[in-house]
C-alpha cells in the first residue's frame, strides 16, 4: 500500500531560504512573530506557516525540543510495520485455528 502525499504549496528552495531569512533577521526571540510577518509578506507566504517551518527547523538543528523530521517519519514507518505485523499474525492465528480444527475432526 503507497500513502499517497499531497503536493506541496512552496517549493523547497523558497521554503529553505524563508527559513534562512526568518533565523537571520531573528536574533531577538521578541522580534520572532514581526519577522516571520514581514518576510512572510515579502515571499507571499502565510506568516503561520513559516513560522511553523522556522520551528521545525529548530527543532531538527536541535536548538529547540521536540520531534525532529527524521524522527517522526521513522516513526510512521515503524507504525506501518506494526500495522502490517499485527495484521499478518491475525491471518496467521486464523489459519491456525483453521486447521486444528481440521485435525481434531474424525478421519471417514
Amino acid at each position: 500500500m503507497r500513502v499517497r502525499v499531497a503536493p506541496r504549496k512552496y517549493p523547497d528552495e523558497l521554503r529553505e531560504r524563508a527559513v534562512r531569512l526568518v533565523i537571520e533577521a531573528k536574533h531577538d526571540p521578541a522580534t520572532r512573530h514581526a519577522a516571520c510577518r514581514r518576510i512572510g509578506e515579502q515571499l507571499g507566504i502565510n506568516p503561520e506557516t513559516l513560522r511553523g517551518w522556522v520551528t521545525q527547523a529548530e527543532i531538527d538543528a536541535g536548538d529547540r525540543p521536540g520531534t525532529t523530521t527524521t524522527d517522526a517519519q521513522r516513526l510512521v514507518e515503524l507504525e506501518r510495520e506494526n500495522r502490517e505485523l499485527r495484521r499478518a499474525n491475525a491471518i496467521l492465528r486464523s489459519a491456525s485455528a483453521f486447521f486444528a480444527a481440521e485435525l481434531d475432526r474424525p478421519q471417514r
